[in-house]
């Protein structure tokens, strides 16, 4: 018997944190709301780059974190891209999924957010964020 309330106490003193917590599940709709709280929205989530320009960010650290206002030329090949700002060309590289949908012409204007990646002999924005400036 003892062996059985000890178990039980374990239990309940592992399960109350999860109900306390009251995180996700089911929510009815008809059910009185309680107050309501904002939602995230969905995009990107970090660290966002100071505004700067490609010829700033050619000599800025590796893995610095920039947000680049411009427009994307041509495609080099693959998820390569060059990208010019009043400043200068760049390399950067953009990931099918971080389009977002969009539909992106060279005569577009971009807000790119993502950070810089240099190599010995070259510099180029690893692009994780893409934004139409309307």
């Amino acid at each position: 018997m003892k062996k059985l309330a000890a178990v039980m106490t374990i239990l309940a003193m592992t399960a109350a944190p999860a109900f306390a917590a009251n995180q996700g599940g089911f929510v009815d709709p008809n059910a009185a709301a309680p107050a309501q709280q904002a939602q995230p929205q969905g995009g990107f989530s970090g660290p966002t780059g100071s505004k700067t320009t490609v010829e700033k960010a050619k000599s800025l650290s590796d893995d610095t974190w920039v947000t680049l206002t411009g427009k994307i030329e041509q495609r080099i090949g693959g998820d390569d891209y060059t990208f010019r700002d009043s400043t200068g060309t760049i390399n950067v590289d953009i990931d099918h999924k971080r389009w977002n949908g969009q539909t992106i012409t060279p005569q577009d204007t971009v807000q790119l957010e993502g950070k810089v990646d240099k190599d010995w002999n070259s510099v180029e924005i690893d692009v994780k964020n893409v934004t139409k400036v309307k």
